[in-house]
């Protein structure tokens, strides 16, 4: 019983303080909300307005009303019309378009062959929500005039086309270790010198501020091009992600990143004036 009520005294001082401290008392309340709000409104996993390219070789009335009726399903936007599957494979791999309509000349005889696929289905396979459109884009609801059934289509994966959800997320770890990481580290790092004085003392020497700064993140730099080297070899090893294209250019193009993140968290120094 004593235990008890010790307990509980130790729980009302904990209260106490809880409600006297405002900071801890928004972070209660404010983190939930602001990350509520910001996965409700920011992640959409919807298949919605698509952008896509259509190759009508058969231009019939069939072909055009199921063109029509794909265009009013709203999960895709056409916005391009190509005149071969290889145009369409060209808009794709620009990244013009995340999903191709091919649509042959023998489109209506196609319809009347069960065993024979009547449409082509092209699609950007990097984006695991985007493979979520071929399933909508063959669903019932896209059926032929001529029958109740939807048209059988083939459905051409590109750039994923074993749909495995690593493709898309191991790579995509790369930015978002990058960002979180080169960012915060050297905001961290120049606050925590003026906080402990030795930003002033190395003002006053001989060096000047632009060496000062760039002294400051390429030992930065060098850690983010660790950081992608890292996330590379486990996911080649781990996950078998495949590299296609020349490992120099995933490199020049995260050395541009990585001094972008560097340069805000920069920015981001010169607004705090504390670590926390």
């Amino acid at each position: 019983m004593k235990s008890l009520r010790r307990i509980m005294a130790v729980v009302v001082k904990e209260v106490r303080q809880l409600r006297r401290d405002r900071l801890t008392f928004a972070m209660i309340i404010g983190i939930p909300t602001m990350q509520l709000l910001l996965f409700g409104y920011a992640i959409n996993f919807d298949v919605r307005h698509l952008a896509a390219g259509v190759a009508d070789l058969s231009a019939t009335a069939a072909s055009r009303q199921y063109v029509m009726q794909l265009a009013n399903s709203q999960v895709i936007d056409i916005k391009h019309v190509a005149a071969s599957a290889e145009d369409l494979e060209q808009l794709m791999r620009q990244g013009r378009i995340s999903v191709g309509v091919y649509v042959p000349p023998d489109f209506e005889r196609r319809l009347q062959q069960a065993d024979r696929a009547a449409v082509q289905i092209l699609v950007d396979g990097s984006d695991t929500v985007v493979q979520g459109a071929a399933s909508l884009l063959t669903g019932p609801a896209r059926a032929s005039p001529y029958n109740d059934q939807p048209p059988t289509a083939e459905i051409r994966t590109y750039f994923n086309p074993e749909r495995r959800s690593a493709v898309n997320t191991v790579p995509g770890l790369i930015g978002v270790i990058l960002t979180m990481t080169m960012t915060m580290f050297t905001a961290v790092a120049i606050v925590r010198e003026r906080e402990r004085g030795n930003l002033e003392l190395l003002i006053t020497t001989p060096v000047r501020s632009s060496e000062l700064m760039l002294a400051k993140i390429l030992p930065f730099v060098f850690i983010g091009l660790v950081q992608v080297s890292l996330v590379l070899l486990l996911g080649k090893f781990l996950f078998q992600v495949p590299l296609r294209g020349t490992l120099m250019n995933v490199y020049w193009v995260s050395l541009l990143f990585i001094v972008a993140n560097l340069a805000l968290g920069l920015l981001m120094s010169t607004l705090a004036q504390t670590q926390f």
